[in-house]
C-alpha cells in the first residue's frame, strides 16, 4: 500500500526544510489547521531522530508565525496521534497544529482531553 505522505504534490507544501514539510489538512478541523510531515517514512514519532524532532519543533514555530498573520487564531492545539489505538490512520509521522478560534467550541476546557469525550471534563 502507498503512503499518501510519501507523494504529496510540491504545491500542497507550505513551508520545507531538508527533514520536513509543512502542508494544509486535506480535511480541516479548523481554518488554517496544518500538518507538519517528516520527508523521511517512519510509523512513530518516537522513532524520529533526534534531528528530526528539532525540524519538526522548529517548523511547528514557522507555521504558527505564518498561522498568527493570517488568521489571527485565539490559540492552538498540537496533537500527535501513534498507533491505531490512538487514532492514527496514516503510518507516517505528522503533527497537527490545529488553530483555534473563540468560540469555535460551547466549552474547550479540556482540550485534548476530548480525543476521549467522557473524559474532557474535571469531574
Amino acid at each position: 500500500m502507498s503512503c499518501p505522505f510519501c507523494q504529496i504534490s510540491s504545491e500542497r507544501v507550505v513551508f520545507e526544510d531538508q527533514l520536513v514539510i509543512c502542508i494544509r489538512d486535506k480535511y480541516p478541523v479548523a481554518k488554517g489547521h496544518s500538518l507538519i510531515i517528516t520527508r523521511r517514512h517512519v510509523e512513530s514519532f518516537f522513532d524520529l531522530t533526534r534531528e528530526e524532532r528539532l525540524s519538526v519543533d522548529a517548523m511547528l514555530f514557522r507555521a504558527k508565525e505564518e498561522l498568527d498573520r493570517e488568521f489571527a487564531p485565539s490559540g492552538y492545539n498540537i496533537g500527535v496521534n501513534i498507533g491505531r489505538a490512538a487514532g492514527q490512520t496514516i503510518g507516517h509521522v505528522h503533527v497537527h497544529l490545529i488553530p483555534r478560534y473563540d468560540g469555535d467550541m460551547k466549552d474547550p476546557r479540556g482540550g485534548v482531553r476530548g480525543v476521549i469525550p467522557e473524559k474532557q471534563g474535571y469531574s
